[in-house]
């Protein structure tokens, strides 16, 4: 199951194919079996805002492995060794939140691509100054098949740098998170401003120059989604189990209370991770 996982995926990219997920934060035995009804490929499980340790991670990622879906785990900073020990819990892809500088991504990119390999051969190999012999070519190429590599682009320093850091090879794909990207704009959860849709597509259109999966994550309702596959998304990732659970409860109290004659006042839909 997960050789064909890590081949369907990434073929699809490759392929400039759509991709479709939701990013997963409720850690229950029940979720996966009702999630993998929804015809998704990937699950995107967030380790920066959402609490979940070691365990429980690699719980997420081998059960929805288990039910054919690809978990595309967001480690809480871009650092090696907490790629690392997401692949190891389970991931087949990676994200690390806020990449503005290349080294970032190289980083990155040898985590994912050329684990076990640390220090500095690694370093060495990532600059172009080392090759790799072509046994340890080999031995790296099958021992991180199929692993993804993917940038969350949401600031407007790495907006100003695309080329260089969508350059880098060894990256996949490319996450737009539009909320801190508006907030780093200085124009926040204004996803409808000209700057912020200007910036989203270009965005888009870098990284399809480079032949990378491109998608944004939003959490408001589906056309949002479906407005930006037409500029070139491929990788749609829509919504969470939180906040379409709180979406649909906020909605239906609404309507109960509002027959009844009762407050229909709720809290907002908008939940932003």
């Amino acid at each position: 199951m997960a050789d064909f996982l890590k081949d369907d995926l990434k073929q699809k990219l490759l392929n400039g194919k759509n991709v479709f997920g939701t990013c997963i934060t409720a850690n229950t035995p029940i979720w996966p079996e009702l999630v993998s009804g929804a015809g998704l490929d990937f699950v995107f499980i967030d380790t920066e805002h959402i609490p979940l340790d070691r365990t429980e991670l690699s719980h997420l990622c081998r059960v929805y492995r288990a039910h054919g879906m690809t978990p595309i785990v967001r480690i809480p900073k871009p650092d090696p060794y907490r790629a690392s020990q997401a692949i190891d819990a389970g991931a087949i892809g990676i994200i690390a939140p806020y990449l503005e500088n290349t080294k970032q991504i190289k980083n990155l990119v040898g985590a994912v691509k050329y684990r076990p390999l640390k220090g500095e051969k690694l370093e060495a190999m990532l600059n172009g100054k080392v090759k790799p012999s072509a046994e340890l070519k080999t031995f790296l190429d099958q021992f991180n098949h199929g692993n993804l590599c993917i940038a969350n682009i949401e600031s407007v320093p790495a907006v100003e740098r695309l080329d260089e850091l969508l350059s880098i090879d060894g990256l996949d794909g490319v996450f737009i998170g539009p909320h801190d990207l508006s907030i780093s704009m200085g124009i926040p959860e204004q996803y409808d401003h000209p700057d912020f849709i200007k910036a989203v597509k270009i965005i888009i259109q870098k990284a399809r120059k480079y032949t990378l999966g491109v998608g944004i994550h939003f959490s408001l309702e589906p056309q949002r989604q479906i407005d930006w596959m037409k500029e070139g998304v491929n990788i749609v990732i829509h919504s969470s189990d939180m906040a379409l659970f709180s979406q649909r409860l906020n909605n239906d109290m609404r309507k109960i209370k509002a027959a009844c004659g009762d407050d229909a006042t709720t809290t907002t839909d908008s939940i932003n991770i």
